[in-house]
């Protein structure tokens, strides 16, 4: 079984980006975590990041031909992208959304999110430990449909 994680915009600024909101972990201690736990699950993973659009739409239509899952972190394309909205749809592919705030609890525009609808389900507030819940909640999904 192999994951595509996918993390949007200014995710490769993790560690030095607004700290008391992102936490002080990088994007690649945040790969290295859910490297360790895709050994433990017996999955493979493909991790990218990507501060385009249209990259992370490309991403999601290419994981149709080799990837159980999609685990993603759209960061502001949350709230801004029907483009990645319609691609997570077409591909029909199993999606948990996460987020390491809560964006429940901050501004406003944040409550909406474009990709929820066509996604399993969305985990956010927990930090980067967001991506952890994320991977064990998509591993289960397939799982149970296999």
């Amino acid at each position: 079984m192999k994951i595509l994680v996918i993390h949007g915009p200014n995710l490769n600024l993790l560690g030095t980006r607004e700290p008391d909101v992102y936490g002080s972990q990088t994007i690649s201690d945040v790969n290295a975590a859910l490297q360790n736990l895709a050994v433990e699950l017996g999955i493979e993973l493909s991790c990218m990041q990507s501060n385009h659009e249209g990259a992370i739409v490309d991403a999601i239509q290419a994981a149709k031909a080799d990837c159980a899952g999609i685990l993603i972190n759209p960061a502001a394309y949350t709230h801004t992208s029907i483009a990645i909205r319609d691609a997570i749809s077409a591909v029909a592919l199993p999606v948990v959304e996460v987020h390491i705030s809560n964006v429940h609890a901050r501004e406003e525009f944040r409550c909406k999110s474009h990709i929820a609808p066509v996604a399993v389900g969305q985990i956010s507030g927990f930090g980067v430990n967001s991506y952890l819940l994320g991977l064990r909640a998509i591993f289960s999904h397939i799982k149970l449909r296999l």
